[in-house]
């Protein structure tokens, strides 16, 4: 192993310490300072100079879904930067029907149906009107519904007379036909093996595909700065998909995994814990649901919708169910990492939570809240004295904009993302994209953090604004906490894993509104190169 020393003129090690250099040996930083004081204690070190540039911490996503991400990547990109209209969308899938034999799957992410012009959702009879010897599948981009075609309703055993699985919702039209929407468990049955209740009724990729998939997902996110991310679906498949990687030296990104509770029983007869594996690749907790999605509006809510009466969004796990996951995960001392979007829904998670603390206290485990979108005083005030762990989504104010206020209203979007109120309350709260449901970006989401205007320059809920050292700080320090690994990342000291982020420019010295588009020059993962900028 070598000795590497690396400089810039600015960097920010998210310690009270700013040297002008740091030397490297094998994956960890062992010492920091100037670099003729490097020089003279690691005299045969080599130099790596990136001049006026500035170096940060390695970005670390608290909550994405790098295994969905190795499927989605195989096949079509219906987000909006690639199909602007349903008539786009359409003409995107009839193309590819052209390349597939009939009978095999079309399928398609990331569509966003609150940015089509055409101002209606997609249904099975547009996607019928593509093909009906291909099965059709479009998820939408916050991955909790999708649109099949009916020759997808049909393989799925779907018809007109057929009720949902528990958790899960069919949509109809206004004559009560089914229009080939699904929602939650119906539509993880159908594309999410990690969290199906049985076989997914369209195939997953072979291990080969999605070994590419993962290539490509992986370089996507290098390329934004992103060198740790936590994986918060896992099933068995996806830790085989992982761990090969690993063994094959292709793991670039280092993956803190939460595993579906479906899968907890396996993993309750190991006797394995929160925690297990290594620096690449571990064990960082057992997910489970509560509710629906923000962008899919299907979260659940104390009160209804914007411009609803009746509609408080879906719960996706039973009470009973919930219950039983949370007093099994936290009596074994596993971490419990739930998603729960809307105020009911959080309320109901921290019935729980308390409960388990109380029954059997493990004040060492410190729980998570995945997304954790609206708050009020009484839920900041029990996270607080729970010491429970907050992963809102950071950049979901920029990617939505003023459709939140159709949704949600300007009083409760005053108190949605928090980062504000977490910071303050002192509750632990991390940066997370929850991609493929929001861009990646780590800088994007720090911009829209602290700037709190949406894509089409709507501001909203200016009361959350933070600093741009806390958005930095979600990304970093705050990121490795939530995974239980604040000891090795989130900060450029010795002893930590010399993974960082060569930028163009000082994140916090730009212009906020300007974050998104500092350039990233190169990303290190234990002082190696995974990604950089061509010349």
């Amino acid at each position: 192993m070598r000795t590497k020393i690396f400089r810039a003129r600015t960097i920010i090690t998210m310690t009270p310490d700013e040297p002008a250099a740091f030397a490297t040996l094998g994956e960890r930083i062992v010492a920091s300072g100037t670099v003729a004081e490097l020089r003279e204690r690691f005299p045969h070190a080599d130099v790596v100079d990136f001049g006026a540039a500035t170096i940060v911490p390695g970005f670390n996503d608290a909550h994405a879904h790098l295994a969905v991400a190795a499927e989605d990547m195989l096949h079509l990109d219906l987000s909006i930067n690639a199909v602007a209209s349903l008539a786009a969308l359409a003409e995107k899938l009839r193309a590819q029907c052209t390349l597939t034999p009939p009978g095999d799957w079309i399928r398609g992410s990331r569509y966003d149906d609150a940015k089509m012009p055409e101002g209606r959702v997609l249904t099975r009879w547009d996607l019928d009107e593509v093909s009906r010897v291909h099965p059709i599948m479009v998820l939408q981009v916050a991955g909790h519904w999708g649109v099949v075609n009916s020759k997808a309703l049909e393989l799925g055993g779907i018809d007109e007379s057929s009720q949902p699985s528990e958790g899960g919702k069919f949509g109809y039209d206004a004559n009560g036909r089914l229009n080939g929407r699904l929602f939650e468990q119906a539509i993880f049955d159908y594309a999410y093996p990690q969290a199906a209740q049985r076989p997914t009724v369209a195939p997953a990729s072979t291990p080969a595909e999605r070994r590419r998939g993962l290539q490509l997902g992986m370089a996507a996110f290098h390329a934004a700065g992103i060198t740790s991310l936590t994986d918060a679906l896992i099933g068995p498949a996806d830790v085989a998909l992982l761990s090969d990687a690993q063994r094959a030296g292709e793991l670039t990104l280092r993956v803190n995994m939460l595993l579906h509770y479906g899968h907890y029983e396996a993993l309750h007869a190991l006797g394995l814990r929160t925690g297990f594996g290594g620096e690449y690749l571990r064990l960082g907790g057992i997910k489970s649901f509560v509710d629906g999605a923000i962008g899919g509006r299907t979260c659940l809510m104390e009160q209804p919708f914007e411009g609803t009466t009746d509609d408080f969004g879906i719960q996706s796990v039973s009470d009973a169910d919930l219950r039983d996951v949370v007093r099994m995960v936290h009596g074994d001392g596993n971490r419990v990492c739930v998603h729960a979007n809307g105020d009911r829904a959080i309320g109901k998670l921290l019935d729980l939570l308390e409960a388990a603390q109380r029954d059997q206290p493990r004040p060492e485990l410190h729980h998570r809240i995945e997304h954790c979108s609206i708050v009020n005083a009484d839920i900041l005030a029990r996270m607080q004295r729970l010491g429970a762990i907050a992963t809102p989504f950071g950049s979901y104010i920029h990617y939505h904009g003023g459709k939140l206020l159709d949704w949600y209203g300007p009083k409760r979007i005053e108190r949605m993302f928090a980062h504000r109120s977490f910071l303050d309350y002192g509750i632990a709260v991390a940066g997370s994209s929850d991609y493929p449901c929001g861009p990646f970006e780590p800088l994007l989401g720090m911009q829209s953090c602290v700037t709190r205007m949406g894509w089409d320059g709507t501001p909203l809920g200016l009361s959350q604004r933070i600093t741009p050292r806390e958005a930095l700080a979600l990304y970093t320090v705050n990121a490795a906490y939530a995974a239980g690994e604040e000891h090795i990342k989130g900060r450029l000291a010795p002893g930590y894993l010399a993974d960082f982020v060569v930028l163009d420019a000082d994140p916090l010295a730009v212009d906020p509104a300007t974050l998104g588009r500092v350039g990233i020059v190169a990303t290190y993962v234990g002082a190696a190169p995974v990604w950089e900028r061509a010349a």
